[in-house]
This record gives structure tokens, sequence and C-alpha cells, in this order.
């Protein structure tokens, strides 16, 4: 099994939301669906970038970093976002 951290963009607002998974297209779904309390009120969401890992901890630890200053700065300095 994967997992993901991904960086979702919302159409209708530009702005972006950081999670992880281990179903990519399924938790699109959910958060275009209205599934989710905070992206609810932003859709409809595209997938904007991901990356895949072994496992769940590694996933997380980088969605946790991707909502850092310091992930911020890289994604940044990556022309991510």
């Amino acid at each position: 099994m994967k997992f993901y951290a991904y960086i979702l963009k919302s159409l209708s607002y530009g702005n972006y939301y950081y999670g992880s998974t281990n179903d990519l297209e399924k938790r699109i779904n959910q958060h275009n669906n209205g599934q989710m309390k905070y992206t609810k009120g932003r859709r409809p969401w595209v997938l904007h970038y991901f990356e895949e890992f072994d496992t769940r901890s590694e996933a997380q630890k980088r969605e946790y970093f991707f909502k850092s200053i310091e992930g911020y700065k890289y994604l940044k300095q990556a022309n991510i976002i």
C-alpha cells in the first residue's frame, strides 16, 4: 500500500490545502463532495501536487512539513505553489 502527501488547489478561491492519505482519488472526491469541513466551502478542488511514500508516517511528516514555515519557503522556491 502506498501513502501520499498532497496539495489541492481551490479553483474558486485559489488557496491551497495540504493533506495525506492512502487513497488519493477517494480523498479528492471527499473534498469535492463536501465531506470535509474545512474544504467544503471552497470547492471545487484540483490535485496540484503530490508525493508518494511507503509508510503513513512518512506521508504525514511530509504533510506537516508542507504546513510549516520551512515547508512554505521550500514550496515557493521550488515553484510548486
